[in-house]
């Protein structure tokens, strides 16, 4: 019998064996293990795996690297099994929508063993890492965490496929894998992470001095380019299609001297933009906000994930995107429907808008900056598990479906030593027009826990009447809302006021010394990456 001919319970099993250690129930733990263990989130787990590599120091960078090779190991394991069952696909009856969810977890698995390999590199014993490299390792641990749960969120997203078998096979494994990714994440944080400010002096890389550089000059923003193409649809440029032009650019960019431009001239491209990994340091400019627009209409109940329904996805490093309008329409009756999905870490976008209902801006993973942006939306409009800082951007709630309530964040940290979460900043959020005209009352909240270490502060920002004057709503019961956080420094307008905020213990009004933690230039390290983006921000509170 052949390998692919073994029923996958088997294999999983086989596997689950390996990887929970045959040692796991009988072995005696010395007290050093317990001590080690006993202040993480999975004190059994983290013993046991000492225990199977007879591990018994207690310095910190040592454990850390452990579980970081085991977190490598185990996440190749789990590539296999993900990849078994989609090459055996039409074998074993899988449907098409659990097909997508399996692909995501292939695509996102394969981004954790990059993160985790570059991490083990940076980790060697010779190594002495500054205050930028622990912050770029702490964020792709961060990343591999948010990944894996975006994978088994799909997962269960096709669960209404009656197809639960995949979720059955995969679920142990999952746990397994988020186990010791939260073993390493919290090692790392221990052994590397202080409370020191990172030091942000400016590291642009821009010291080239190729001729063939250009600044371009858009508003307040100055960015150099090597070199320009044009995107128009009508023949003049140098592609038709934005897909054609990104697979024109210079693959695996390693150091920054200048980006790649794509200029895309105004008009309506009705494409689904993905930008791999290997394409780092894009520039892409439009004409404007609703001049060059780029849409689409993919949803989770038209048949997509929510993953996957995003008119525009990225995870390459570097990406800058000014005066552009990224647009799902699928509508609010379609549910889960993304305009742009942004897993690309030191990511720009600079005046462009993102209109959407449900889950409009999906800031997925890595460290992410918002200027003079629009975002539109409804239910969960601006979510995911990045560190993301949106400043003098304006949020539109809009009209929803008759009976919904409008939720502006659900932002997704699943662990507490995760560095991400949202922050708003010098921000106006106000109604849009649909929403005014709407025929029936809408509320509208500032956020809801989406995961159970869910983060998000509002700073600095106008907030209309629009606003309930509890603020924030709950999920589902109790759930969250003693591990949450959330806060909101210095607000203004008529929904700003706190006095009948929730009481939930998760929630602060919060001072400006811990205000500042949550501004560009600590939150997601501004001043070591946005200057050679030419983008203008506000390093620290106002």
């Amino acid at each position: 019998m052949t390998l692919i001919q073994i029923p996958y319970r088997c294999i999983i099993q086989t596997f689950l064996h390996i990887l929970l250690f045959t040692t796991f129930s009988n072995a005696q733990f010395p007290s050093k293990q317990d001590s080690i263990c006993s202040n993480t989130l999975y004190p059994t787990f983290c013993k046991s795996i000492l225990a199977n590599h007879q591990f018994h120091t207690n310095k910190t960078e040592n454990l850390s690297r452990l579980f970081i090779n085991q977190s490598l190991y185990m996440t190749n394991n789990f590539k296999f099994l993900v990849n078994r069952y989609l090459q055996s696909s039409n074998q074993y009856n899988v449907s098409q929508i659990t097909k997508y969810a399996l692909q995501d977890c292939e695509f996102l698995t394969n981004l954790n063993i990059d993160f985790l390999s570059v991490t083990s590199n940076l980790l060697k014993t010779d190594n002495v890492l500054n205050n930028i490299d622990i912050n770029h390792v702490q964020t792709m641990l961060s990343a591999t965490m948010t990944n894996l749960d975006s994978c088994y969120d799909g997962l269960k997203e096709v669960n209404y496929d009656k197809q639960t078998q995949v979720i059955h096979d995969l679920s142990p494994q999952i746990s397994n894998v988020t186990m010791i990714y939260s073993l390493s994440l919290d090692f790392f944080t221990k052994g590397w992470v202080t409370k020191i400010k990172p030091n942000n002096n400016n590291n642009n890389n821009n010291n080239n001095n190729s001729n063939n550089r250009r600044l371009f000059e858009i508003g307040e923003m100055r960015i150099v380019v090597n070199a320009m193409v044009v995107v128009n649809p009508n023949g003049s440029g140098n592609f038709t299609t934005i897909n054609d032009a990104i697979a024109s650019a210079p693959k695996d960019t390693k150091e920054i001297s200048g980006y790649f431009g794509i200029y895309v001239i105004a008009g309506v491209y009705e494409e689904y933009v993905s930008i791999p990994t290997n394409k780092q340091y894009l520039f892409m400019l439009g004409d404007g906000i609703g001049q060059t627009i780029i849409t689409g209409n993919r949803s989770v109940k038209g048949g997509s994930t929510t993953f996957r329904s995003a008119t525009f996805a990225v995870t390459a490093t570097g990406f800058v995107a000014a005066n552009i309008t990224f647009r799902n329409t699928a509508g609010p009756e379609m549910h889960q429907a993304v305009a742009l999905r942004n897993g690309a870490d030191l990511s720009t976008f600079y005046q462009c808008s993102f209109e959407g209902y449900q889950d409009t801006l999906y800031a997925h993973s890595m460290r992410q900056f918002y200027k003079q942006c629009d975002i539109y939306g409804t239910v969960d409009f601006i979510f995911g598990n990045a560190a993301t800082v949106l400043q003098n951007c304006n949020i539109y709630p809009r009209r929803p479906l008759l009976g919904q309530s409008n939720l502006i964040t659900a932002q997704g940290r699943t662990d507490p030593n995760q560095n991400t979460g949202i922050s708003i900043h010098n921000s106006i959020i106000k109604p849009s027009n649909d929403l005014i005209l709407s025929n029936f009352t809408v509320k509208n909240y500032l956020g809801r826990p989406w995961k159970e270490y869910s983060r998000s502060v509002y700073m600095q920002s106008y907030m209309d009447s629009l606003i309930e004057p509890v603020g924030w709503l709950e999920w589902s019961g109790s759930f969250a809302l003693n591990t949450l956080y959330y806060g909101e420094y210095n607000n203004n307008g008529p929904g700003s006021n706190t006095i009948n905020r929730v009481t939930w213990p998760g929630y602060h009004v919060i001072n400006e010394t811990i205000a500042s933690y949550f501004t560009v230039s600590y939150f997601i390290v501004g001043n070591f990456w946005l200057p050679s983006t030419g983008v203008p921000y506000t390093a620290d509170l106002f």
